[in-house]
């Protein structure tokens, strides 16, 4: 089994939409969306889901207002102002509350109590391609990593069970945990820049942590046409590296056409230069060894 995944420095370079376009060119594939804060590929892919699940990312404080006496000592107390007075009554700001437990700890009345926060889904279906797992993280909610740990695993379990041999990964951006989590222990990692200075700094970020898991990298820059310059200059950078560049996509309103319509760029125009493009790349990954 092969994990692909497709990561970027930063957010805006054309990462879902690459790995949208690699999803939608052949069919028994199992594509996994870790960029579960911003979840969107499932509004180009729009999977039928078979399997919805909770995720539990924590706990919130409920306070119950019959034992409550609005003494306001929790208010004090709370390090995230999630607790504050409104009027008389002392309410609970959900998503500014960490789950410390503090505030159910020195309630006097013991009318605070901490829920598990289970908002949080993942869901697991199947698309026009293949197969696909994705999840929503809720606003405000944390342990995303762990969600991340959560679909590619499952993903992994689709894939034995059905004999697919390829899992795509659409990552999030940046180095954070989640991106740990969507890096470790893949063979391969496609890394989507774009020519500008934001860009071509955060791709070499990115390119220093799957160097640090030992994961084979690749470059593509995208609307590479925008600034010839710098997108040499990124190609002359990652030569000295050791690191291949494997396409360079041209800017084209069809990509966003395409966005709107629903459909990768591979399906809504495949005669395109863009979709040669990204044939090509796909072709590379697939033919060279980890």
């Amino acid at each position: 089994m092969t994990e692909i995944t497709i990561l970027s420095g930063k957010g805006g370079t054309g990462k879902t939409s690459l790995s949208a376009a690699f999803a939608t060119i052949h069919s028994n594939l199992v594509v996994a969306d870790c960029d579960v804060d911003a979840a969107n590929l499932h509004l180009i892919l729009q999977p039928q889901n078979q399997l919805e699940a909770n995720f539990v990312t924590g706990h919130k404080a409920i306070i119950d207002y019959g034992k409550c006496t609005s003494c306001g000592l929790c208010v004090g107390y709370c390090r995230f102002d999630a607790l504050a007075f409104q009027g008389n009554r002392v309410v609970v700001s959900e998503t500014s509350c960490d789950g410390c437990k503090l505030c159910s700890r020195v309630c006097p009345s013991r009318a605070i109590t901490m829920e598990p926060s289970n908002k949080s889904r993942w869901y697991a279906g199947s698309y026009r391609n293949g197969l696909m797992v994705h999840a929503r993280l809720a606003p405000g909610e944390e342990n995303s990593g762990k969600l991340v740990n959560v679909v590619r695993e499952h993903a992994k379990k689709v894939a034995q069970e059905q004999g697919v041999e390829t899992i795509i990964i659409d990552g999030p951006p940046g180095t954070g945990c989640p991106v740990i989590s969507s890096v470790t222990g893949v063979k391969k990692a496609v890394i989507v820049t774009e020519p500008t200075n934001s860009g071509f700094h955060d791709m070499k970020r990115i390119l220093e942590l799957t160097a640090n898991f030992k994961v084979k990298s690749y470059v593509v820059i995208n609307k590479y046409d925008l600034n010839d310059e710098l997108a040499v200059a990124i190609e002359q950078w990652c030569a000295s590296a050791g690191i291949p560049v494997i396409g360079k996509i041209p800017f084209s309103p069809l990509v966003v056409q395409a966005m709107v319509s629903c459909k990768s760029i591979t399906e809504f125009a495949p005669d395109s230069e863009v979709s040669h493009e990204i044939v090509n790349i796909w072709n590379q990954i697939n033919t060279t060894e980890a």
